[in-house]
């Protein structure tokens, strides 16, 4: 049975590492990466059908998994958008693939970006870290030739920490490349 590098990782050196760091009594109490959610708002595809599908083609290539179109919610007249138009595609990882393109995204496209000095440290209050990608040519399985614009992403890590200090350390100890606080 295959398992990722990093779920054997978070079991046999992160786990540890945190129940020392935090004082847990139990295994149980150590936050657990969750579900990584990758989106790609496009707004431009009001105009431009082919941008959606263009979209939700690279976002199911750098995710391996099927992307799904998200849509609009409501009618917002100065973007000339109605309800239920298509305006954005995402793809939701769990389990094995979430821990592998993890470790691809730390070890292939995060340092494939320009002048890249770490990821900013920002958390929500409720322990998920929302990563800004602003080109998706960063990811080595978009091919360059046929990208028709190059658009930006964000990447949601949700984790079952109680506190952005606990979900900090448990993507440091993943190996994500924050800027110092």
């Amino acid at each position: 049975m295959y398992t990722p590098a990093l779920r054997t990782k978070y079991k046999n050196e992160i786990t540890p590492a945190l129940v020392k760091q935090f004082n847990y009594t139990t295994v149980m109490q150590v936050p657990r990466l969750e579900k990584i959610v990758i989106n790609q708002g496009l707004g431009q595809a009001i105009a431009d059908k082919k941008l959606l599908e263009m979209g939700q083609k690279e976002v199911s290539d750098i995710a391996g998994q099927k992307a799904v179109q998200t849509i609009s919610r409501k009618d917002i007249s100065n973007f000339k958008l109605r309800k239920a138009m298509p305006i954005g595609v995402m793809v939701t990882l769990r389990q094995d693939r979430m821990y592998e393109f993890l470790e691809r995204l730390i070890s292939v496209a995060l340092p494939r970006i320009r002048d890249f000095k770490g990821v900013s440290a920002k958390l929500d209050g409720r322990g998920n870290y929302t990563l800004g990608i602003t080109e998706q040519i960063i990811f080595p399985e978009i091919d360059l030739d046929k990208i028709a614009k190059i658009m930006g992403l964000q990447i949601t890590f949700v984790t079952t920490a109680k506190s952005d200090e606990e979900a900090y350390a448990l993507l440091k100890e993943f190996g994500i490349p924050f800027k110092n606080k």
